[in-house]
């Protein structure tokens, strides 16, 4: 499992997003090949600074309040640094559906700030940061009436000066620290219940 404190600037909007919850599974294939399995992301709206309107009303006045909630993208390689996705614009005014990177989601190639840190041996807790300044930013996608307003509001699309910075923190359990399944549920992929 892997959690990461991310801080988003992307145009002229910088923000501490809510926390990020990842599980995912990798390690060697018989081929000696690096594999990766996907498994789950999870996280929170966090409300942008002055709203919709990117003043003060913005903030005091709930139908004008905006968040922004990131969601994966289809894409993760953390051998490489590779990560892709999309950014939910959340809001009593806007559009279900529009995001920054709807179609396209955001791909960036983090690269580490510096070595990882072992904070625990027993459970492994390993910590690590990581960043991306050079990735660009698209206009918004799937909002309606509120597309060109929004895209000034956040200064999308932004080619440059966006940043995605990534503390992290994450604990594994190898293979054969695993729980063993009875065979004929594993067969039938269920779930034993008692």
């Amino acid at each position: 499992m892997h959690t990461a404190a991310p801080r988003l600037t992307v145009g002229k909007v910088a923000v501490n997003l809510a926390p990020i919850t990842m599980t995912h599974a990798e390690g060697p294939l018989p081929d000696r090949s690096n594999g990766q399995v996907w498994g789950a992301m999870h996280s929170s709206p966090t409300a942008v600074p002055g709203g919709l309107t990117g003043t003060p009303a913005g903030d005091r006045t709930a139908v004008l309040g905006l968040a922004i909630q990131p969601e994966y993208g289809g894409r993760s390689d953390f051998y490489t640094g590779q990560f892709s996705l999309r950014f939910r614009l959340v809001g009593p005014l806007v559009p279900h559906g529009c995001a920054i990177g709807a179609g396209d989601p955001l791909d960036f190639q983090l690269k580490r700030s510096g070595p990882s840190k072992w904070v625990s041996q027993d459970p492994p807790v390993i910590e690590f940061s990581a960043y991306d300044d050079t990735f660009t930013a698209p206009a918004t996608e799937h909002c309606g009436p509120l597309a060109g307003p929004l895209d000034r509001r956040l200064g999308l699309p932004s080619a440059t000066g966006n940043l995605l910075s990534y503390d992290a923190s994450y604990t594994f359990k190898t293979y054969d620290q695993l729980p063993a399944k009875d065979a004929k549920a594993q067969r039938e992929g269920g779930n034993l219940s008692h």
